[in-house]
């Protein structure tokens, strides 16, 4: 399952769930950075070359053309955050798939989580954001870095900055307070925030 959290005119956040023992296809996106954050679970990402194992509070870059997969070894699902970034979920060639997928590009079929609309955000042009996973596990708000700074919250997971900067320079620093990381947010800047509800 996957469902979209944030969107604005630059980059694209999903929350994907795999059940214990599932994994996503062999894939890579020639021409977009990915970034994916691990909120719970255990699991590994599979590249061509070898094997990272994935847990609570993981980051991990794919860069443009990078052939990655990742799998729920359990107990229990994994719940990963995928940050793209330029947007664009199409931009997707799958190699391997479980499912009969592979040589496919991205499913247009969808369905709506009606009681979790995606709102529009009204101080960011064309940004929604989804504040909850369907579970009610997970919380995401738009949180600027001087409240993060001054407001440190202890079910804080990630800070997702938001902006032009990681689509121009092809990095996103993305802040993970749960792990200890204890750099300082840009106190001017906007971040998608990812904390347990």
């Amino acid at each position: 399952m996957e469902y979209r959290i944030y969107v604005d005119d630059f980059i694209d956040v999903w929350n994907l769930k795999i059940n214990e023992g599932e994994s996503t296809s062999m894939h890579v996106h020639p021409r977009k950075l990915t970034y994916l954050l691990c909120l719970a679970g255990q699991g590994v990402t599979d590249t061509l070359t070898g094997q990272i194992p994935v847990g609570a509070g993981t980051v991990l870059r794919i860069g443009g053309g990078a052939f990655h997969s990742s799998k729920s070894i359990g107990p229990g699902p994994l719940w990963l955050v995928e940050v793209e970034a330029p947007r664009n979920k199409f931009d997707l060639i799958r190699l391997r798939d479980n499912y009969d997928r592979q040589g496919t590009g991205y499913e247009q079929d969808h369905t709506e989580v009606p009681d979790l609309p995606a709102l529009p955000v009204s101080y960011l042009p064309q940004a929604k954001l989804r504040e909850r996973s369907p579970d009610g596990e997970f919380a995401f708000s738009i949180r600027a870095g001087a409240d993060i700074f001054y407001r440190r919250q202890p079910q804080d997971l990630f800070h997702v900055p938001l902006g032009l900067t990681g689509v121009v320079t092809g990095e996103v620093d993305i802040l993970a307070p749960a792990q200890g990381d204890a750099r300082r947010p840009a106190l001017d800047q906007y971040y998608l925030s990812l904390a347990l509800d």
